[in-house]
């Protein structure tokens, strides 16, 4: 395959939030036909972690010094993709997850999302196949190694 024969490719980073406070709960985001994590594009000159603080201050209001991330915690993903703005064309995103821990629930403002929901920590999930599941998996597997939660 040739470099012209390559899907173009994309990239973005979010965090999962979780509470410290028990019961443990952690944020989904609401778009109209399904559940997603506040995450976004990365801009040029970011990194993944710049890109998951910005863009999930941007579209919760949760501050980034609010958040704690777990330093021994990261996940990534790629799947293929399309953007409305672009038609047909299939782009190969990859998504890096960092795992973000704050006090207690709060009501996020939102900005991008229809709605929130604070859901349980009670491993197994079963949300959305394709993304949302495998990072709670590995979460929960991360707390296993770890004896959290």
């Amino acid at each position: 395959m040739t470099k012209s024969d390559k899907s173009p490719t994309t990239r973005a980073a979010g965090i999962l939030l979780v509470t410290r406070t028990e019961p443990r709960q952690f944020l989904l985001m609401r778009h109209i036909d399904r559940w997603d994590l506040p995450k976004g594009h990365c801009d040029r000159g970011e990194t993944d972690l710049q890109t998951a603080l910005r863009e999930t201050e941007e579209e919760t209001g949760i501050p980034s010094e609010s958040i704690t991330i777990d330093p021994d915690f990261r996940f990534q993903l790629s799947y293929p993709t399309t953007y409305k703005r672009y038609g047909d064309q299939v782009f190969q995103k990859t998504v890096v997850y960092f795992l973000g821990e704050i006090e207690s629930a709060v009501t996020p403002t939102l900005t991008e999302h229809q709605a929130f929901h604070w859901f349980a920590w009670e491993p197994p999930h079963e949300i959305q196949t394709q993304t949302i599941d495998p990072l709670l998996e590995a979460v929960a597997n991360h707390y296993h190694k770890n004896r959290i939660a």
